[in-house]
Formats: C-alpha cells, structure tokens, sequence
C-alpha cells in the first residue's frame, strides 16, 4: 500500500514540474507580429489562428498562422503571446477556450 502511494506521489511531482522545467525567459523582447493574409478556409466551421514568434534558443523565428477546427463548438481561440516577467519574456502558449 505504501509503495503505491509513493509511486503515485512521484508521478505526480513529475507531472507538476513539467510545466516549470519547460518555461524558458528569454532576455531579447520578441519583435512586432507580422501581419498575416489569411487564405480562404478550407472549409466551414475553420477559425484562423494567427501567426506568432517562438524562440528557437538563439533567435526568434515566425511560425504562420492556419486554419483549425475547433474541439468542441463555440470554442474561441486565445493566441499565443509573450509575457514580460522577472527581466524576460516568457511565452504563454495558444490554447482554445
């Protein structure tokens, strides 16, 4: 019984250092969004998710914006942008809400 409640006491101490172990500041403040020209959508119920700057571990680079399907219906997409923290910028990833 015990063993099993370390083990899951570990797994769960992973699962919550994920997201701190994968957060990176990034001192150089990223450039100005591009501006993009969506193409048409390939087809009904697409939303248009704009582009954005990642950092690739020396320099920003553009990832273009798509077309997606919502998960579930009335999702709305909420972009990805870059949050000034602690001296740096921190990325804060697209997600559908």
């Amino acid at each position: 019984m015990f063993r099993k409640g370390l083990i899951a006491c570990v797994f769960a101490g992973v699962l919550a250092a994920i997201p701190l172990a994968a957060q990176v500041v990034v001192r150089v403040a990223p450039p100005r969004a591009i501006v993009e020209r969506a193409i048409p959508a390939p087809g009904p119920g697409y939303v248009w998710t704009p582009g954005y700057h990642r950092w690739d571990g020396r320099a920003y680079v553009w990832v273009p914006g798509a077309w997606m399907r919502p998960p579930r219906v009335h999702a709305r997409w909420v972009r990805p942008y870059w949050a000034h923290r602690g001296g740096g910028y921190v990325f804060v990833e697209g997600r559908w809400r």
